[in-house]
């Protein structure tokens, strides 16, 4: 009796010490008192970096909320997107909050929580195509040269779907559009929202938004495999925005209403 009860506790104990060593990233900033989340400031109007310096957007202020559901305090971490997975890989953030698309690709290497939101590739041209390029399959062809940003889906679609046009990447948004402005490029691939702006701001009248999604890209918070506590807790906390009036509070604020666009100037 004695060593059946010396094995069941070096077994507890066994069992405590793993799920101590396997406490969640949601855990971890509650004992911290900061959330730490890995994001690229570059995506209109999801996260973006202000006149003053400062983060701002959708995505931002979900997760503001969150913080304050955990009474904790946010901390953005800015990051190179292609390097964003590894960042989180060796814990240089607590979890990625940064316009995502959860692919099986990337769920491979991650957990995701559910959607935020849903959004969709869509294209920017060169204003002298509008009768040549109706859709995203017209721009397969060698003759044309595609752009996006490095390690997207914008990226991943464009290598798929319009595999026979010249594609080159870029580090940000910005340089990448403005290519087609200048007339070096003849399309930009990217999502919905960050063109639907893109075009107003960037545009300089050059451009032509194509505003039909052709893929459907489902926006989620990324997480250490494993990490099921914090799944658990975001996807509540999710639900709960979407029906106490707070989620659409904050999407009406960057998605109807246009007053931000001043602070990017």
């Amino acid at each position: 009796m004695k060593k059946y009860l010396s094995r069941l506790l070096v077994g507890v104990t066994a069992l405590v010490a793993v799920a101590s060593a396997q406490a969640g990233a949601i855990d971890d900033a509650v004992k911290s008192g900061t959330l730490r989340v890995g994001m690229d400031p570059t995506y209109m109007p999801f996260q973006m970096t202000n006149k003053r310096g400062e983060i701002i957007g959708f995505e931002v202020d979900i997760l503001k909320a969150m913080a304050k559901s955990m009474g904790v305090k946010l901390e953005t971490v800015s990051t190179a997107y292609d390097g964003i997975i590894p960042a989180l890989l060796t814990n240089k953030f607590d979890m990625i909050g940064s316009g995502m698309t959860l692919t099986q690709e990337r769920n491979l290497r991650l957990n995701f929580s559910e959607p935020f939101i849903v959004v969709g590739q869509t294209l920017l041209i060169r204003k002298e195509l509008a009768g040549e390029i109706k859709s995203y399959k017209d721009l397969n062809n060698e003759k044309y040269r595609v752009t996006s940003k490095l390690g997207t889906t914008g990226e991943m679609v464009t290598k798929k779907l319009i595999s026979k046009a010249k594609y080159h990447g870029y580090d940000n948004e910005q340089e990448a559009v403005m290519d087609v402005v200048n007339g070096k490029a003849d399309a930009f691939v990217y999502d919905a929202p960050y063109n639907v702006v893109a075009v107003e701001k960037a545009g300089a009248g050059k451009l032509l938004f194509l505003e039909e999604p052709f893929t459907y890209e489902p926006l989620a918070f990324g997480l250490k495999k494993g990490d099921y506590d914090s799944i658990n807790f975001i996807n509540n906390f999710l639900h709960q925005i979407k029906h106490d009036g707070t989620y659409d509070r904050i999407h009406d604020k960057w998605f109807k209403n246009k007053d931000w666009l001043k602070e990017m100037e």
